[in-house]
């Protein structure tokens, strides 16, 4: 995947996501589209190795499918991943099931699993979260943009 010169990355990913009756066969990734930092992250993941096998749901669009046991205020907050057998994972253990699908990643998920890292990794991603909205804001300003920018009123 390539970057236009108008930056449209991020709106590339959505686009070439599968569509209803493709589904991917690796994990489902809940993300907040109004959040630029969480877009900018999302368009990482997507342009990886691998990331043909993932699916990305914008929990900020709509008509977002967060299937059962998700409700949208908590997609918003955390982190969410669907393993494929139906497991809803957040947090710590969404990012580490991400990695495990990756190529590029399966070393930092392997190190994620050594005994006391998971706990840490929780510990810091429960941490990140306070501070989310002031780095979203520090992202947009360096130019990130959220794949689903709020409306103005």
């Amino acid at each position: 995947m390539r970057r236009s010169e108008n930056d449209l990355i991020v709106l590339q990913i959505v686009q070439s996501l599968p569509s209803k009756g493709q589904e991917a066969e690796g994990p489902t990734l809940y993300f907040d589209g109004s959040c630029p930092l969480c877009s900018a992250e999302i368009d990482h993941y997507a342009s990886r190795d691998g990331s043909d096998q993932l699916k990305f749901v914008d929990v900020s669009a709509k008509d977002a499918d967060l299937g059962s046991g998700l409700e949208c205020d908590d997609a918003m907050r955390r982190f969410h991943v669907r393993l494929p057998d139906g497991t809803l994972l957040s947090g710590a253990h969404a990012f580490v099931a991400v990695w495990a699908s990756l190529p590029g990643w399966t070393r930092a998920a392997r190190l994620a699993k050594t005994p006391g890292a998971m706990s840490v990794l929780e510990v810091a991603y429960r941490a990140f979260l306070p501070v989310r909205p002031v780095l979203s804001k520090l992202a947009a300003y360096l130019g990130a943009r959220a794949i689903n920018a709020p409306t103005k009123h």
